[in-house]
């Protein structure tokens, strides 16, 4: 078992959306375990879907009526409410035999999250920024879409157009930032770099395809 539920990044441009929320999962159905909501200590209710490869893990290892960690990826479908897909739970004591009596705590603590994508849009006046995630290939070939995270933060301007790492916190239904890198400038289609300052400079800019979010 590793040693951190969120990898270690392994290239400059690597994107992801990933993140720990401790709370007592609920299905909307008590048959259809996929859908449901997430309650955490302060009686904040998160939408959240269960990916595939997880759902043995929760029939089979976990206590349903009891609080855990879970990894989590987010997502913004509306301004004031935060969407989890539960990608797996933090929990060595409970899923390793060889670490009962391991603690589950981290270092970051609940509610941290890892955003690394393009900032496509900063208001530092209003505290209100939005990054561009991209997603590897599926298995497929497929291309999924790129997704937009909301977040609460102040970015200066210049930072546009550049791929940054993010550290956020969960308050509520809301994404706040702690603690950013400015990466570098995200490549043109032409290979260029944009300036990324102000706001002008095209939209869009297309990430390198070797560097498609992992998680």
């Amino acid at each position: 078992m590793r040693n951190h539920p969120i990898p270690p990044v392994t290239e400059p441009l690597q994107y992801r959306a990933i993140g720990l929320v401790r709370g007592t999962y609920t299905p909307k159905e008590p048959e259809q375990l996929t859908r449901g909501a997430l309650l955490d200590s302060n009686g904040v209710e998160l939408e959240t879907v269960v990916l595939g490869r997880v759902l043995t893990l929760m029939r089979r290892h976990l206590a349903m009526d009891q609080s855990h960690l879970w990894v989590v990826y987010p997502r913004c479908r509306e301004s004031d409410q935060l969407h989890l897909q539960i990608a797996g739970i933090w929990e060595p004591s409970t899923l390793d035999p060889d670490q009962s009596d391991a603690d589950d705590t981290l270092p970051e603590g609940d509610d941290y999250f890892s955003i690394r994508g393009e900032l496509i849009f900063t208001k530092p006046e209003t505290g209100e920024l939005v990054v561009k995630v991209r997603q590897q290939p599926r298995a497929d070939g497929t291309r999924p879409l790129p997704f937009k995270l909301q977040m609460k933060g102040e970015l200066p301007l210049e930072h546009l157009r550049h791929f940054v790492s993010l550290d956020i916190r969960r308050q509520g239904q809301e994404l706040h930032l702690e603690r950013h890198e400015v990466i570098a400038p995200m490549p043109t289609r032409g290979g260029k770099t944009k300036g990324g300052r102000g706001q002008g400079g095209r939209r869009g800019a297309a990430a390198p395809r070797s560097t498609r979010a992992r998680g």
